[in-house]
């Protein structure tokens, strides 16, 4: 029997990503840790679990430091990041301390499990922000792809890249939430992206914010 391990300090998303490890490996035993100190206790004195989901910002520490503990006691688990985080400074520290893979939180939970599932495919973990973010950080920016974004779409990209509601861009481009979320809808389908965080990831690629 396979085993997982889940580090989160959020109650809901302890549910949904113990339901996403469920649907892609069907079996699986499931432990789960709120905090670093919790997690070094369980997996100090049961057994290494096969692949953990671990988050970055906890109440008493960074994930990391879980990543480098399970690596340095057993290298053949698969750490992957579970995060709201998308920037360098958690994405590079992260993958230089073990983690084999990178998914962000607020894809939907399909995402996350067909990401899971790939796993038996041989292909890494990664929410395709996270790719394209690795991406660019080995190329210059002149070499990203041209999404072709209308003016428009690219000042509703650039607005709830700054963390604007779909409301509060309409109020402020006056026009309708309805007109807004269809820019939207189009605007990820032009970027290939399925959650804020990875537009707004791709937004700072392309120097919009």
């Amino acid at each position: 029997m396979q085993i997982g391990f889940i580090l989160e300090d959020l109650p809901e998303s302890q549910v949904w990503l113990s339901e996403a490890l469920t649907q892609s490996f069907p079996g699986i035993a499931i432990d789960t840790a709120y905090c670093l100190r919790e997690a070094r206790e369980k997996l100090q004195t049961g057994a290494m679990p096969d692949i953990a989901l671990i988050d970055l910002g906890l109440p008493d520490g960074i994930g990391i430091e879980l990543i480098e503990f399970i690596q340095r006691r057993s290298p053949a688990t698969l750490c992957i990041v579970a995060s709201i985080y998308h920037d360098d400074g958690h994405i590079f520290p992260a993958l230089r301390a073990g983690a084999r893979g990178y998914l962000l939180k607020d894809q939907p939970i399909a995402a996350i499990v067909a990401a899971l599932t790939g796993i038996a495919a041989g292909q890494p973990p990664l929410s395709p922000a996270i790719a394209r973010r690795m991406l660019s950080f080995f190329q210059p920016l002149a070499a990203l792809p041209d999404p072709a974004l209308t003016e428009r779409e690219t000042e509703v990209l650039r607005l709830i890249s700054k963390g604007m509601t779909q409301a509060e861009t309409a109020r402020l481009l006056g026009i309708s939430q309805h007109t807004v979320a269809g820019y939207v809808k189009e605007v990820y389908r032009k970027l290939n992206v399925s959650s804020r965080a990875e537009a707004a990831l791709l937004a700072r690629d392309m120097g919009l914010v």
